[in-house]
């Protein structure tokens, strides 16, 4: 796994191990990043490096130089790709992660100094400190990376709030907003091109002379396939499995033969291509900070790139994760419409989503007021008051209230004792919470796109450790996210037209066919999540027997466990995305039982 390190006060003990110094900053390492990919400008009291993806040149990150004299930590994130900044002005350095969570920073402070990472676990394995039980049963009862906010999974290390950048002092350590909560609404005429170029930069900065492949399903992915024909031969894949019954695969096949250097490549099924079959072998997983969702889908990623491998050798594999959270929206935004009192705009668009569902237009509306009456704190207190009573019967989550944060189907498997803890947790959340967002569609779309970061890092370090393949996600980038996000999320989710946002900018460019950006249709696993609940039910069972770790810590009991998976043998609608996140979750747990050496004493120090 990659990450980076850092350490500001006196002689450091540890050092990452295998870590290399980044020059000119003193007390920075990166671990198994390539030495084209950390880059350094300055020295002394006025230090920058990027870590990642960056397509700042030298010289640009020399001109930088002046921007981290100002401390305008903002500025040093607007160069396409991916990356994390790290700057030193006089006493201050200030750490910069990406808004999309695959450079998430954390810290943890000593009587002699403070550590940084990029990993969690690293920080916790500097001298053992445990899993925080309230903050794992946060990640699985509420899926938003920042509630509680400033919480890790491991006692004694913070994380850094997505947006938020670590300043670091002789004397103090505090993070500071560096993203508005939300960005000043442009209109999707005027956003397209912006949102086009911003795209196109993403995908020329991650093409460096190697071998290309890249997703060709949805609209997402066939967008970035198509921007990368333009530069390179692409070695394009879709999973064709017989169980999708989706049309992924004809529209794959069309564009391929209309774009050139598209050479297209179907993956077909097989009865390992389902979901938890990785569940038979732990021990084949890669290591992850987190739980990782693709612990859960690793043998179908698997299928996809041992095509890619078959064709070519490792190279930059695109893929259109982020897509759907920065191209269009969900009809959370009606909330924001109800409070907003704009009774017309409301009106016509609750029209639009009950036809689109098949339901009422009053069901709709009802669905989301009481979001609409209600702020982000004082749903939390809400949510506190839930925890403390009774768990909830299970009915599908598209059945619910819309909510601001939604309390997931495994907030209802844990103890009682561990609900009470959350919900003094959530309660302090919200008395200490200082930058409410105004919109919930806003804040719903940064937890999204931060949860869809941070899993992605998981299939990142799937590809790059078993098949030396680099994954790229364009659109999880800072910079297509504000070009994307700065369209209302009325205009970007209305029902009326699929992804208008990804139409208005390529429409007419000969970039990408008419066909597909005309596509209304989508693909989806529930036929192999379903297959793979009934195929692997005893390996799920046993992992979350006697010996499971989820159930030692109070956060998970077998009963609804194996009532879920009751359900689906029987074709009935199950909670899909809460077994999900127990099994990874599980998973992880397991993992960090693995003896891996993380740090090194320094040199200097063990003499001593």
């Amino acid at each position: 796994m990659r990450w980076c390190a850092g350490w500001e006060g006196g002689p450091a003990a540890w050092q990452p191990r295998a870590g290399r110094v980044v020059g000119q900053l003193g007390g920075v390492w990166s671990v198994g990043w390539p030495d084209a990919r950390v880059q350094v400008a300055g020295s002394g009291a006025v230090a920058l490096a990027v870590v990642g993806v960056c397509g700042a040149s030298s010289y640009q990150l020399e001109d930088a130089l002046s921007l981290v004299r100002g401390r305008r930590w903002r500025e040093l994130t607007r160069w396409p790709g991916s990356y994390l900044v790290i700057a030193r002005s006089g006493p201050v350095l200030a750490v910069t992660g990406d808004l999309s969570g695959q450079h998430p920073v954390f810290y943890r402070r000593e009587a002699a100094g403070t550590w940084w990472a990029t990993s969690a676990t690293a920080l916790a394995r500097l001298d053992g400190a445990p899993v925080d039980p309230v903050a794992l049963a946060g990640h699985l009862a509420f899926g938003q990376p920042d509630v509680p906010a400033g919480r890790s999974l491991f006692r004694a290390v913070c994380r850094v709030q997505t947006g938020h950048v670590l300043e670091i002092t002789p004397g103090a350590v505090r993070t500071v907003p560096y993203e508005p909560v939300e960005y000043v609404p442009t209109g999707l005429r005027e956003a397209a091109p912006m949102v086009r170029a911003a795209i196109a930069e993403a995908v020329a900065v991650r093409i460096e002379d190697r071998p290309v492949s890249a997703d060709l399903a949805g609209l997402d992915s066939t967008t970035l396939a198509c921007l990368a024909a333009r530069h390179e031969a692409v070695t394009a894949v879709t999973f064709a499995d017989e169980r999708l019954r989706d049309d992924d695969l004809a529209f794959a096949q069309r564009a391929a033969q209309a774009v050139p250097q598209l050479y297209h490549h179907a993956v077909p099924g097989s009865p390992a291509t389902v979901y938890y079959a990785a569940v038979e072998d732990l021990a084949g997983l890669p290591v992850t900070d987190v739980p990782n969702v693709f612990a859960v889908t690793a043998t179908i990623k698997r299928a996809v790139l041992n095509t890619v491998i078959d064709q070519q050798a490792p190279g930059v594999h695109f893929t259109g994760a982020g897509g759907d959270a920065v191209l269009s929206a969900s009809s959370l935004y009606l909330a924001d419409l109800i409070r907003g009192r704009n009774r017309r705009r409301t009106w016509s668009h609750a029209q639009a989503h009950a036809r689109l569902r098949n339901t009422t237009m009053r069901d709709v509306l009802a669905r989301n007021w009481p979001a609409a009456r209600t702020t982000l704190a004082g749903h939390w207190r809400q949510m506190a008051t839930e925890l403390r009573d009774v768990p909830r019967e299970w009915v599908p989550q598209a059945r619910r209230p819309a909510a601001w944060t939604p309390l997931l189907a495994t907030a209802d498997w844990m103890s009682p004792d561990v609900r009470h803890q959350l919900a003094a947790a959530i309660t302090e959340a919200a008395d200490e919470l200082t930058e409410p967002p105004g919109h919930l569609a806003a804040w719903a779309e940064q937890q999204d796109l931060a949860r869809v970061g941070a899993n992605t890092g998981g299939w990142r370090t799937l590809a790059l450790d078993e098949y030396g393949i680099e994954l790229a996600a364009p659109f999880l980038d800072n910079e297509v996210r504000r070009a994307c996000l700065t369209v209302p999320a009325e205009v970007r989710g209305a029902p009326s037209r699929y992804k208008p946002l990804l139409a208005e900018a390529f429409a007419g460019t000969g970039i990408v066919p008419a066909f597909v950006l005309n596509r209304t249709t989508k693909g989806g696993f529930n036929a192999l999540a379903y297959a793979g609940l009934v195929q692997h039910a005893p390996a799920l069972r046993d992992l979350f027997g006697s010996a499971s770790r989820l159930q030692a810590l109070g956060l998970v009991s077998p009963a609804p466990v194996n009532a879920m998976l009751e359900r689906a043998a029987a074709g009935q609608p199950t909670a899909q995305g809460a077994v999900h996140l127990v099994v990874a979750a599980e998973i992880w747990l397991r993992q960090l039982e693995r003896p891996v050496t993380w740090w090194e004493e320094v040199p200097a120090h063990a003499a001593a």
